[in-house]
């Protein structure tokens, strides 16, 4: 089975084109990206700011040609907008082009002398607002805040990935990939949905297509934990498999002989795999408590790796690190 996302991520998000600010090139006011994203002015402020938030949330990103930091935020901005699917909307003000309107907002209060800025318009006010380029994470945790103080829920994505999980946790993990994959169509740079994602795909037993979605992820997210975690997952699983009918063997000869520490090794991997992670733990930190120096502390970074794979707080990761802790500083 395929991973089910497209392979190209390349193309613009929706509300981008070649306008210098990252967005469609278009006159004051006329609406790019439908009624979500639109271009704002001293005369249309009024309406499309603060009256319509008296019904929705409005972000309004304040920006300048000259401004760099600010054609880096704006297309991070309107990817997070146009996945919150019209439950938040977002007005770009050239500070320039608009200086009566700039300096009206300044005098009340706005710090418009730093920018990029961005100000959340909520009933009229100013519910919340932050300063400079921010990275996609963080722009969507604002926008996460700004819904919920308006009573506008969560983001899409959210739900697909609390949905994804229940449906990873019920075993049906051909229902979670096509949930995450859903959730990176609109935003492609999801640590979460792509470390789900690559987590389904193992847990349909599809290696090449996990390692094919790992090597799709964006260079940005790579080194983020939950890429990260399902990239251990993968190496484990390749190293599992290549043990996982030797496990009864591998019983025999620690039977005979408990220092066979290479025969430990081989049986939690194989453990692993099988999904027995108490007792694949349990044969790393026997050979921990023996000689937790053995061939370079082997041991503990195997139990690391499983860590990192289960996630930090899974219950066997929890119990084993316990147990690690109080066997090293006893």
């Amino acid at each position: 089975m395929d991973y089910i996302i497209g392979q190209n991520r390349s193309a613009p998000p929706a509300g981008s084109g070649a306008g210098p600010h990252g967005g469609a090139s278009v006159a004051p006011g006329q609406k790019a990206g439908g009624d979500i994203i639109m271009d704002g002015t001293e005369a249309n402020f009024m309406q499309i700011v603060l009256e319509a938030s008296r019904n929705v949330p409005v972000l309004v990103d304040f920006w300048a040609d000259w401004c760099g930091p600010c054609k880096q935020l704006t297309p991070v901005i309107e990817r997070v907008v146009t996945a919150a699917k019209g439950r938040i909307r977002l007005v770009k003000v050239d500070i320039e082009a608009n200086r009566n309107l700039a300096a009206q907002l300044t005098r009340l209060g706005l710090p418009l002398q730093s920018i990029p800025m961005v100000a959340a318009f909520w009933k009229g006010q100013i519910l919340d607002l932050f300063q400079g380029a921010l990275p996609e994470s963080q722009v969507k945790q604002f926008v996460e805040t700004v819904l919920k103080a308006a009573g506008g829920g969560t983001l899409p994505s959210a739900d697909l990935l609390v949905e994804a999980g229940v449906a990873m946790e019920a075993g049906e993990p051909a229902r979670a990939a096509e949930l995450y994959s859903a959730v990176l169509e609109d935003e492609a740079e999801n640590p979460a949905a792509w470390g789900g994602l690559i987590r389904a795909m193992l847990a349909l037993d599809d290696e090449e297509a996990a390692a094919a979605a790992l090597a799709d992820v964006p260079v940005a997210i790579t080194a983020h934990p939950e890429v990260e975690g399902a990239r251990a997952e993968l190496e484990l699983k390749r190293e599992g498999r290549k043990v996982a009918g030797e496990a009864d063997e591998l019983r025999k000869r620690i039977a005979a002989n408990p220092d066979d520490f290479d025969a430990r090794m081989d049986l939690a991997n194989a453990l692993n795999v099988a999904g027995h992670r108490e007792e694949a733990a349990s044969e790393l930190l026997a050979i921990i408590k023996a000689d937790r120096e053995w061939k370079e502390g082997a041991a503990k970074q195997l139990l690391f790796k499983f860590f990192e794979a289960w996630g930090h707080t899974d219950p066997a990761t929890v119990s084993s690190r316990r147990r690690l802790s109080s066997m090293l500083f006893s």
